[in-house]
């Protein structure tokens, strides 16, 4: 089954060349079904990279989907024409009217700051307080995983030596979980950040669960409220190349970045970069669609549960 997406979306003609099954709304609402409502919280500077790159991941299910794109009122967006914004983003004020069976809060390269001193910060605690009475599951990827942990449980973030890049090999610790239906018992994600969430304070708080990790990267995936609150740490969701293009960035720029680890062959950035993730990762969003979304949230999305926040 399709995901439902705005007409004329740039990321659809990327999408529909990779032979992914998309839908228009135009199409999509003389179907007699209810569609799944996902909303995303787009953070990410390159907007359509990101789209292409989550919605890849979401069409890859039997379930139509209907995608809602949002942006932060409160910050200037410096790398997206603001007609693009208009024509296929609303602003938060725009829908939290509505409900939601999901939500993505993306990752954002504001990580290095402290969350008082972001531009958005203000608005995007509003989201965060929204989606424990607006959404069934959110899903938070990356800085937006470290940001959700903070403002819903007070788990600090620390700064790392050197920015932890490359492809790590993980371990899942409850292997019980639809989450990880599939899997394998050891399994590749990306990770690109520089700065980490305390994994102790994770183990050591009554209300969060910690579900894989990695050696060298740490905590990776966190559980709330039975998969009400899903925080990732990486980037399941990375392209082939973005490494690639991140790693060259910063060397252009004079970083001195390190070689992004178990990325290149024998570690060899003229060569082209191994992926060996993306079926974990389509299973990652599949589950999480499937038995987290699909499965729990009431037809009628006027009967999804209040998840207040326990003092």
């Amino acid at each position: 089954m399709p995901i439902n997406i705005p007409d004329h979306l740039p990321a659809g003609k990327l999408l529909e060349a990779e032979n992914i099954f998309t839908m228009t709304r135009s199409r999509a609402i003389h179907q007699d079904i209810r569609p799944l409502k996902i909303v995303i919280l787009n953070l990410m500077p390159k907007k359509i990279e990101t789209e292409v790159q989550l919605m890849r991941l979401l069409s890859n299910s039997p379930l139509q989907i209907d995608i809602t794109l949002i942006y932060t009122q409160t910050h200037e967006a410096k790398h997206t024409d603001s007609n693009y914004l208009q024509t296929f983003y609303q602003t938060f004020d725009e829908v939290k009217n509505q409900l939601f069976d999901g939500m993505i809060i993306t990752g954002a390269p504001v990580e290095t700051l402290n969350y008082e001193e972001i531009t958005y910060w203000n608005e995007l605690t509003e989201i965060l307080e929204w989606t424990k009475t607006h959404v069934f599951s959110t899903l938070h990827i990356c800085w937006g995983a470290q940001a959700g942990l903070w403002y819903h449980y007070h788990i600090p973030k620390n700064t790392l030596s050197q920015k932890c890049s490359g492809i790590f090999k993980h371990q899942i610790l409850q292997t019980d979980l639809p989450l990880f239906r599939g899997f394998d018992a050891h399994f590749y994600a990306p990770h690109s950040r520089h700065t980490t969430v305390d994994e102790w304070a994770i183990i050591n708080h009554p209300q969060l669960s910690l579900l894989s990790r990695s050696e060298e990267a740490g905590a990776h995936i966190i559980s709330a409220e039975n998969g009400r609150q899903i925080f990732v740490t990486g980037h399941s969701e990375y392209d082939a190349l973005t490494l690639d293009q991140e790693y060259k960035r910063d060397l252009a720029a004079g970083l001195h970045p390190k070689i992004p680890e178990n990325y290149y062959p024998d570690d060899n950035p003229s060569l082209t970069p191994r992926i060996h993730w993306r079926a974990h990762a389509t299973l990652l969003f599949t589950n999480w669609l499937n038995y987290y979304v699909y499965q729990l949230t009431p037809y009628n999305n006027q009967d999804i549960p209040s998840a207040k926040k326990e003092d």
